[in-house]
């Protein structure tokens, strides 16, 4: 796992279902391309805010999906449909499709105007080296209610401590403009209005960093448990918005379970 982004306190399967059925549709697309297709899918549970910013938890469902066809393409929750363009040594060059959270407003923000979800069209570089690996991404939205730009710098540690057992830490940053910033955490005169809270206009966007951390275990060579934990803080203009300042917190947590099966 969200730069993970936070899942939100709209059920996750409800908000993937259409994501899910896309993937699998081009995965099962036909007989010819499903005998290449390898990947893992389950599903588990996430304790974590009610939206980025909020200081409110709750469990929520969550799917897992992870494909891959060959080192041509991939398509998961997280990165999104990926085609692996240029790959020269320890290098690879991956333009992609992704997908963007929006926001159902509940809790103190609830009288707040929806943030509807939407896609991103984006480019990710990244490097491997021994256990590590390097990933830098940008991505713009293109459809829904966010704008803007998001940036993303990762680095993942995959550590085997035994057959069965996996563990894996990946420390994050993230860069959000502006406008990406104003989407989750502006408060518009309309908002304001209803909810009372004072009125915000970002004046510039905001970093999260953030580190997280994964223990799987191969319960059969097709099965596997996994507990995660992680957590983020975010900074500038969104730490400013009263969204944060005045009602949630700076610290994002997550921690949850999951069981998947790998064909």
């Amino acid at each position: 796992m969200t730069t993970t982004t936070l899942p939100l306190k709209t059920p996750l399967l409800t908000r993937t279902a259409p994501w899910l059925a896309a993937a699998l549709g081009m995965a099962l697309a036909t007989p010819a391309l499903a005998n290449s297709w390898e990947g893992t899918v389950g599903a588990g549970a996430a304790y974590a805010p009610d939206y980025l910013g909020s200081d409110d938890y709750d469990v929520q469902p969550l799917p897992v999906l992870n494909l891959t066809y060959g080192d041509d393409l991939s398509i998961n929750l997280r990165d999104g449909i990926a085609w692996h363009a240029v790959r020269q040594g320890d290098w690879t060059v991956s333009p992609y499709i992704g997908y963007t959270f929006g926001r159902d407003n509940e809790g103190d923000i609830s009288r707040f105007e929806k943030v509807d979800d939407g896609a991103t069209l984006g480019l990710r570089v990244s490097y491997q080296q021994g256990l590590w690996r390097y990933s830098i991404a940008g991505s713009t939205a293109v459809t829904g209610d966010v704008e803007g730009a998001n940036f993303t710098g990762d680095a993942a540690l995959r550590l085997p401590m035994s057959e069965r057992t996996l563990f894996t830490l990946t420390p994050s940053v993230s860069y959000s403009n502006e406008k990406w910033t104003e989407s989750f955490f502006g408060v518009s005169a309309q908002d304001s209005a209803r909810s009372g809270i004072a009125a915000y206009t970002p004046d510039g966007g905001y970093w999260r960093a953030g580190i997280n951390a994964t223990l799987s275990y191969a319960l059969t060579p097709e099965w596997t448990a996994t507990g995660f934990l992680g957590t983020t803080y975010l900074t500038g203009s969104a730490s400013d918005s009263p969204i944060v300042e005045d009602l949630g917190s700076d610290w994002q947590a997550l921690s949850g379970v999951s069981l998947t099966y790998r064909f």
